[in-house]
Order: C-alpha cells, then structure tokens, then sequence
C-alpha cells in the first residue's frame, strides 16, 4: 500500500537528478574559456595580415562632458610583422592636450604593437592571472557574458588589473574594464580603462574605449575613443 508514495519519492529523486546534471553541464569551464581566449589572440595575430580603421578621439576635463576640450580623428593602419601607424585627419581644441596627451597616446599605440613585444600586452594567460568569477554574468551589446578577474604577472600602463567579459557563447573576448596596473605618468594618477569589443571578420576588434584619471594638479581628465570603418586583409584560407 506504500508503492505508489515510493513511486512518488523515486520520481522526485530522478527528476532532481536530472536536473543537477543539468545545471552542471551548464557551468563554464575555467581552463577551456582561457585556453579559447589564448587561441583566439594567437589565431588574430597569425590571420590578419593588415587592416586600416578610423579612431576618433575627445579630450573631456573636469566634469565637463559635453565641451570637448580637444579632439582628433586618425587614420590608423596596421601591417603583420611591421606594426601601426597613424595620419591625423583632424584635430580641433587645446592644441597642448593634441601635443602632450593625443599625439603621445598614439606613439604609445605604436610602441604596443611592435611586433616584437606585441604578444605581451595580450589578454592571455602568459600575461594574466586569470580566474572566472562563479555565477556572474552580464549582458554586453546582446552578448551573455562571463566575467574573469585579470591580475596582470607585471606592472604596465597598458595592462589592466579588472574583469574580462567573455562571450558565453564563443569564448571571445566583449568587454575589458579596471585600471592601469601602472599610471601612464608621475602627474595622471590613477588610470581606470574600459574598452568594448565586437566580433569582426571572426576576431574581436575594439570598438569604443574609455580612460579616466585623476591627478592633484590636472584634475580629471576623460578620453573617449571611438573605432570604425574597418577594412582587413586575411590570411587566405588553407
């Protein structure tokens, strides 16, 4: 007379076995989502053999975010094995933050992507303690997104002590945010960053970026920086 509340019993066990299964089955992988994300940089590096975009850079001070206090628009151009390089479309505003903020960004631009040491500002493993954070996601531009917290293995104004927001569904790379590991100079302070990617071509290209400091003497200074018009040449299929 007690089978059928076995029955029942057995059918609830199952169902919650089955749902447990589930639910891990759905739990990302730590190592594959990095392994992906080492592939990706290395794929990205070994297939694009040149592209040119537009960046388009505003200088904000203070609080003002509506009066741009400078501003430019660049042609950037990259080559595989030789690096990027720049021509100013336009410029407009302080003609000292063009020469001793925007024009240096764009030299420490160039100076990253040396095809010698490009390799080491790369979201990767080799340059990164990286550890998914369990349970958080985000969406970012219609993206599920994981989110991994980066320690970079050295100090770098380049490299970013923050999150990596990670495609849930492919592994690349959506968003990066946090601060400079190492400020840009004695006078900039602390540097927060953020820069969004999009998938292109199949490789995550920055789309908008964004860097914040603020010092004793200059105040807060925010540079927002916009990509596009992009145009690649690939390596041809095998």
């Amino acid at each position: 007379m007690y089978l059928p509340g076995v029955r029942r019993i057995a059918g609830t066990l199952f169902s919650l076995s089955l749902l447990t299964t589930a639910m891990h089955a759905q739990q990302p992988d730590p190592v594959a989502i990095i392994r992906d994300l080492d592939a990706a940089n290395q794929a990205r590096f070994d297939n694009v053999l040149s592209f040119t975009d537009v960046e388009h850079y505003v200088v904000f001070r203070g609080h003002d975010q509506t009066h741009p206090a400078a501003e430019m628009t660049v042609k950037v151009t990259y080559t595989k094995g030789v690096g990027k390089d720049y021509v100013i479309l336009t410029q407009s505003g302080s003609s000292l933050i063009q020469k001793f903020g925007l024009q240096p960004l764009l030299e420490n631009e160039k100076t990253i992507n040396n095809p010698a040491t490009v390799a080491q500002s790369w979201f990767t493993s080799a340059n990164y303690e990286m550890h998914l954070k369990p349970g958080v996601t985000q969406a970012i531009n219609g993206r599920q997104c994981f989110a991994i917290t980066i320690t970079p293995h050295r100090k770098a104004s380049n490299m970013i002590d923050g999150t990596l927001w990670v495609d849930a569904a492919n592994h690349t790379l959506a968003e990066v945010e946090g601060v400079a590991s190492k400020s840009p100079s004695v006078f900039s302070g602390t540097t927060k960053m953020m820069r969004l990617y999009t998938l292109m071509q199949g490789y995550a290209m920055t789309i908008h970026a964004r860097a914040e400091s603020n010092s004793a003497l200059f105040g807060r200074t925010l540079i927002v920086i916009d990509y596009s018009d992009y145009h690649f040449q690939l390596r041809p299929a095998r």
